[in-house]
């Protein structure tokens, strides 16, 4: 019987015990380097060491080490060609059919150092090279890369080393190396070029499927960039669609905007239909509901704090399809398992701070970008800074009242997150009327106004945010005319001056942020 050797190298150790001694169990020999090779010999494992095999020191710290013939021979010959066998025997190379290897741990040293030698001497060289030689002759050689993978790596090498079960493994290792290296040149790029290098890499590892995508002849699935879907968005009821997770995504990023405040927003398609930040959540809940609660029908619900079973009481009287929170008390959840089609979620940071854990948590990517046929476009994140509309300049004779202020701030961030042309008018911490996706401003102001009609809203002395500038001042006399006492906009139009003789001679206040915040 001819010898099988695993050589087995890993930064992260978790699991490698048992699983080297499941591979001694089968009748494996062991080869191995540094660190890997120290944690095995202090738990009483026989292995051994990949210089002594070689016959060839490592060099240069350990930059060379495992890139040498009896390595990458061993890994690569075809077995079944007899020239290759050939070529082995004479050179003594002997069969590698096993590759366990993760990498130096890269992202870890660029969030924990900017020491750009450190970030270097921790881009790993042989680890991919073994991985890829591995993952490309899968037809004799198993390669694992993932610490997950170890019981049922060690099953099937009992009698079910199937090549469907190696080349499953082989597509799992270039997905390993290629993310490594995306994430190092991306890395690079970010360094020295600003973020916008010759090529830009995007890439995520699956967190579920799901049912379809935006239409029920469409796939779909949720990828991560790193792993926050996987450790911080939790499902206790249902599982969530394509169109459930965009419209989510919505609706945390603009409830969780208002740091430790209780507030709720509502999305209906992508789009807010309802937001309140009130004295408590559930007055903010029901404050939220008056926007628009025929569009609320089916909704999505992004509670920045913890649901309780009152909070559930209230959203049973109506029907919501998904509720997302920072946390769910267990009676809270109970109260909706009579409700087939209701969803709940959490989405909340990992860390151990429990000021954290009490309110929603996003990640705010530094990068965005959108799909247009044949590519796409790339851009740094639009951020809305904590003091934009604190530091907005007032270019009117009057000035904003402190209360009105507090309604600006709700009103600008709603604006900015949500797509253009829109306008936002809020009242004492509610939104009353909203006008977004319209192809000009004053279309965007008379949908408001009209929907806010018809939810029988009062306008009068609300406030009004418009993510880009009015052109000109027939916005301005149209908010007028339902009673709007505050407005702020990015300012920046050449007719500038009209709008805000228009706001004096209204008694509006209004006040530039300069800074527009276009979402097409």
């Amino acid at each position: 019987m001819t010898q099988k050797y695993a050589l087995v190298s890993v930064s992260d150790k978790t699991g490698i015990i048992p699983f080297v001694k499941g591979l001694i169990d089968l009748d494996y020999k062991i080869l191995s380097t540094g660190g890997t090779l120290k944690v095995l010999q202090e738990n009483g494992i026989s292995a051994i060491e990949v210089s002594n095999y070689t016959q060839s020191e490592e060099m240069f710290d350990g930059r060379v080490k495992t890139l040498h013939p009896k390595i990458h021979g061993g890994i690569l010959h075809r077995r079944d060609n007899k020239e290759d066998s050939v070529v082995a025997d004479k050179y003594g190379i002997f069969n590698i059919s096993l590759v366990c290897v993760n990498l130096y741990p890269f992202k870890a040293t660029i969030e924990r150092t900017d020491c750009f030698d450190t970030i270097i001497e921790n881009i790993d060289i042989g680890g991919p090279s073994m991985i890829r030689a591995a993952a490309k002759n899968f037809n004799d050689v198993v390669v694992v890369v993932d610490s997950k993978d170890y019981d049922n790596v060690l099953e099937n090498l009992k009698g079910n080393n199937t090549l469907e079960f190696r080349r499953n493994l082989m597509i799992k290792a270039f997905s390993h190396t290629a993310e490594y290296d995306c994430m190092i040149a991306n890395y690079m790029n970010n360094r020295f070029n600003n973020g916008f290098g010759d090529s830009v890499f995007i890439a995520g590892k699956k967190v579920m499927d799901t049912n379809y995508g935006e239409n029920p002849h469409q796939r779909g699935s949720l990828y991560e960039y790193g792993e926050f879907y996987s450790k911080c968005f939790k499902s206790l009821k249902g599982v969530a669609s394509f169109n459930n997770l965009t419209d989510m995504n919505a609706a945390i990023k603009i409830a969780s905007a208002f740091g430790d405040k209780d507030c709720v927003c509502v999305v209906k398609h992508g789009n807010p239909c309802g937001f309140a930040l009130k004295e408590n959540l559930i007055e903010s809940y029901r404050h939220a509901l008056q926007c628009d609660s025929v569009s609320a029908y089916g909704g999505v619900v992004a509670i920045n704090g913890v649901l309780d079973l009152e909070l559930a009481k209230e959203i049973l009287k109506s029907y919501i399809e998904v509720v997302v929170a920072s946390c769910v008390t267990q009676e809270a959840l109970e109260s909706f398992s009579h409700k087939k089609r209701i969803k709940i979620f959490t989405c909340v940071s990992h860390a151990e701070n429990k000021e954290a854990k009490a309110r929603l948590y996003f990640p705010r990517d530094m990068w965005d970008f959108k799909h247009i046929e044949g590519g796409f476009v790339y851009q740094n994140s639009d951020f809305i800074t904590s003091d934009e509309v604190k530091d907005s300049k007032c270019v009117s004779k009057t000035k904003a009242t402190h209360s009105q202020m507090l309604d600006l701030e709700i009103a600008y961030k709603i604006a900015s997150f949500t797509k253009s042309n829109c306008v936002t008018y809020v009242k004492n911490g509610s939104l009353v009327a909203i006008g977004m996706g319209m192809t000009s401003r004053v279309d965007a102001s008379h949908a408001a106004i009209k929907k806010a009609k018809e939810m029988g809203l009062d306008l009068q002395g609300c406030v009004l945010a418009s993510e880009a500038f009015f052109p000109f001042k027939d916005s301005i006399e149209l908010a007028a005319s339902v009673g709007v006492s505050a407005i702020i906009e990015p300012g920046g139009s050449i007719r500038d001056d009209e709008v805000i003789q228009e706001a004096d001679k209204h008694n509006i206040a209004l006040y530039f942020s300069g800074k527009r915040h276009f979402l097409h």
